[in-house]
C-alpha cells in the first residue's frame, strides 16, 4: 500500500510588472517587477513562512527570481517553469490579438503563432510542467515544496497536478503576487487554497 504525500505544493506567481499591469502577454521577455510588484511580493513572505518549505524551484526569468528572493526562498532555477512562449503574441493584449485575428481568440483554445520565438502549444507547456511535477513528487513526501513562476504556466501546472486536461487552466485565474496551495486528500489531488493575495 502506498501512502499519500504529506507535503503541500505552493504555487507563487511573480509580482506585478508593467506588462502584467497592462494585460500584455509576457512570455520570455525578461521584465523587472514594478515598485508595487516588489511590495506585494514581499508581503507574501509571512504567508509563505507558515509552511514547511523544504525545497523550492523557480523560473529563470528575473521577475520570478526576484519574487522568490522577496518571499524568503532560495530556489533552484528550473527552465521548465518559464512562462508560456507566446511567439508572435508576445507583448500584445488579448484585445489586440482579437482585433488582429478577427476572432474571439483564447490562449488555451487557439494557441499562438510564431514570431521572434516559435511559440508553444498547450501540449508543450503541459509536457514541461509534467517534468516539474515528476521532479517534486518525491520531495513532497518530506514536506512542502514551493514553485515560483508565471500565471499561464502555473495554471497549466495546476490542471496537470489535478489530473485534468491542461485546458482547465483557463478557469484558474492567478493574480500577480499570489499564493495558491495544492495538496492531497486521501490520495486525491486537491486545491487547498487558490489565488491568495496579501
Amino acid at each position: 500500500m502506498t501512502t499519500s504525500p504529506s507535503g503541500r505544493l505552493l504555487l507563487i506567481r511573480h509580482g506585478e510588472t508593467r506588462w502584467s499591469l497592462a494585460g500584455r502577454h509576457t512570455g520570455l521577455s525578461d521584465l523587472p517587477l514594478t515598485a508595487e510588484g516588489e511590495r506585494r511580493a514581499a508581503a507574501l513572505a509571512p504567508l509563505v513562512a507558515r509552511f514547511d518549505v523544504r525545497w523550492a524551484l523557480c523560473s529563470p526569468l528575473l521577475r520570478a527570481r526576484r519574487t522568490a528572493a522577496l518571499v524568503g526562498l532560495t530556489p533552484v532555477v528550473d527552465p521548465d517553469l518559464a512562462e508560456w512562449d507566446y511567439g508572435g503574441y508576445e507583448g500584445l493584449t488579448t484585445a489586440e490579438i482579437r482585433k488582429a485575428t478577427g476572432t474571439a481568440w483564447s490562449l488555451f483554445d487557439d494557441g499562438v503563432v510564431p514570431g521572434r520565438t516559435p511559440g508553444e502549444t498547450i501540449g508543450e507547456v503541459a509536457a514541461r510542467v509534467s517534468r516539474v511535477l515528476a521532479r517534486v513528487a518525491g520531495r513532497l513526501e518530506a514536506g512542502d515544496v514551493a514553485l515560483v513562476g508565471h500565471g499561464h504556466c502555473l495554471r497549466v501546472l495546476a490542471a496537470t497536478f489535478l489530473q485534468q486536461p491542461p485546458r482547465l487552466g483557463a478557469h484558474l485565474l492567478l493574480d500577480a503576487g499570489s499564493l495558491s496551495v495544492l495538496g492531497d486528500d486521501r490520495g486525491v489531488p486537491v486545491v487547498r487554497s487558490w489565488n491568495r493575495v496579501p
